[in-house]
């Protein structure tokens, strides 16, 4: 390994080309996708020696710091945090307990934001909800025995998905109280055959005026349904839950749930409508769920407050199945929110719109959108039995 600043600048810069170059013969040749990466897997472990190096002489330098001061040594720190950011390979640094503590420049870009707004979040919310378990688990095992980790996963953010084999590496400092653990990020060994949302292209989603446009047709759309409900004086049918759900489902959402309280009590809140790409045993699981079983939507019903979750932390939030499997992991869902249907006499419902992990998230400005249009639903409701 380098015994000095110089020879891991070197190091590094050889890294940087053998990786570039494999990066290149991946794209060109896809087909001879086994020998590139059993070729990455080396360079991982290359890279993994040479960061253990650099953590060890971090350590070195920081208990030197504290007695002599040395402006030599702050300066060298400056080199070897340059030589983390500057890696060509995606690396992250987490604590013990999953969150992550530092992320060079090409990681971050894979998450899909910057290095300071990553800092200090777990790296499990970066990754599809069906590969968080076995996520956490490798975690706890690298942190537990020792030994490095590699397997195939998944990360999904901001509208895309990408298939990604990682490597974990338990490191001790000296300085630090408890183990760090170094997660290396390469290309997928192999074609992933996982059940989940294929990865899609994120460029339509994040334009702004295409975004502005969408939900400005969703509102109209939506204004025109509540109108033919209403008719000439107010005598037209009432408004059909299905078509609303529907609308909503067919250009701004995969999935749409409506929950429904038909009594002055919310506990006695019932599941109106399940809208989803095709009905299918996935429409049926949520269909078949007690609304006031989960968080969602019962915090809705119970407060009147809006709930969004750009990136979802916790899988159980809409419920579990009957095998005790979150029924956000089956659905493959990276996005939520939930509002309240509010009438003229208080909440009368909860609509609930879930995304896949391969679109855009919701926003806040699609969390005002269907708040407005939970409204307008709320008191196109018909009275409740018995109210005045």
């Amino acid at each position: 390994m380098p015994e000095n600043l110089a020879d891991l600048e070197r190091a590094i810069t050889e890294l940087s080309e053998r990786v570039e170059a494999l990066r290149t013969t991946h794209t060109t040749y896809p087909d001879d996708a086994a020998g590139t990466a059993g070729a990455a897997l080396a360079e991982l472990g290359f890279a993994e020696r040479l960061l253990r190096d650099c953590g060890s002489q971090l350590a070195t330098l920081t208990g030197a710091g504290r007695n002599r001061r040395g402006t030599q040594h702050d300066d060298e720190r400056v080199v070897l945090r340059a030589v983390f950011n500057e890696l060509s390979i995606p690396v992250v640094l987490l604590d013990h307990l999953g969150y992550i503590r530092r992320i060079n420049t090409i990681g971050a870009q894979h998450l899909g934001s910057s290095p300071g707004y990553l800092t200090g979040k777990p790296l499990s919310i970066f990754v599809d909800l069906r590969r968080r378990a076995a996520m956490r688990s490798w975690l706890a095992t690298v942190l537990q025995g020792g030994e490095p980790a590699s397997f195939d996963s998944r990360l999904a953010r901001r509208g895309w998905a990408e298939d990604v084999h990682l490597t974990l590496s338990r490191l001790d400092v000296p300085t630090e109280p408890h183990p760090l653990v170094l997660v290396a990020m390469s290309p997928p060994l192999a074609t992933s055959t996982a059940v989940g949302p294929a990865p899609l292209e994120a460029e339509v989603e994040d334009q702004v005026v295409v975004l502005a446009a969408r939900r400005l047709d969703v509102l109209t759309r939506m204004t025109r349904l509540l109108l033919r409900s209403a008719g000439p004086g107010g005598e037209g049918r009432p408004l059909a839950l299905d078509d609303a759900a529907a609308l909503l489902a067919d250009s701004y959402a995969d999935w749409v749930v409506i929950d429904v309280c038909d009594l002055p009590d919310p506990d006695l809140a019932r599941r109106a409508v399940v809208a989803g790409p095709e009905e299918g045993p996935q429409n049926k699981l949520v269909r078949s769920l007690d609304p006031m079983a989960a968080e969602i939507p019962r915090e809705v019903l119970a407060r009147g407050d809006s709930i969004l979750s750009q990136l979802i932390e916790d899988e159980a939030m809409l419920g579990l199945d009957g095998d005790g499997v979150p029924v956000l992991s089956t659905l493959g869902a990276g996005s939520l929110l939930s509002v309240p249907l509010r009438g003229s006499r208080g909440v009368r419902g909860a609509l609930t719109l879930i995304r896949r992990s391969n679109r855009g998230s919701f926003r806040l400005a699609d969390l005002g959108l269907i708040e407005e249009i939970g409204e307008h639903i709320g008191l196109a409701l018909p009275p409740r039995p018995g109210s005045a």
